[in-house]
């Protein structure tokens, strides 16, 4: 694989196109993330989802980065796929999690995505494209605003 910055813009302008699927699977994410967390959680628009898709790849270390998890799952496809669970599951949690950001949303991303792929089975699916998406909806739904608790400062901090 050759990674360009030709091949990151490509990229970004795919994700952004998956709103159509990714949105409804992380606005279900949200859903059941209010009843099971009992907060609330807001909706996202396509619109949202696209301006941080651009937000992510605007910031080029971590759009190459992003970019070439994304062609490799875009890519990945293992017979009989079970033989290939632990590389698609891998490398969906770590796309989750970059996406996310630093920590503590990093691993929040990365439990979301667990979540998210136990979910999300489309038909047509191959091994790595069904964790892709999982992993596009857990990035954002716990990189975008909505939820209450990152609302205001922690009352957690020191001053």
């Amino acid at each position: 694989m050759h990674v360009s910055p030709d091949t990151v813009a490509d990229e970004r302008d795919w994700v952004r196109s998956r709103a159509d699927v990714v949105v409804p699977l992380l606005n279900d994410l949200r859903a059941e993330f209010t009843e099971i967390f009992d907060t609330d959680v807001d909706p996202v628009t396509a619109e949202m989802y696209r301006t941080e898709v651009d937000a992510v790849f605007a910031d080029g270390d971590l759009a190459v980065n992003v970019a070439a998890f994304v062609v490799t799952l875009r890519e990945l496809d293992v017979e009989g796929d079970y033989p290939g669970f632990v590389v698609d599951e891998l490398l969906g949690r770590q796309l989750a999690g970059m996406i996310a950001g630093g920590q503590p949303l990093g691993l929040l991303g990365e439990a979301a995505f667990h979540y998210a792929d136990v979910i999300h089975h489309p038909e047509d699916a191959t091994a790595g494209s069904d964790d892709l998406e999982a992993a596009l909806a857990a990035g954002f739904q716990t990189r975008l605003p909505g939820w209450n608790w990152t609302e205001g400062p922690s009352p957690f901090r020191v001053d």
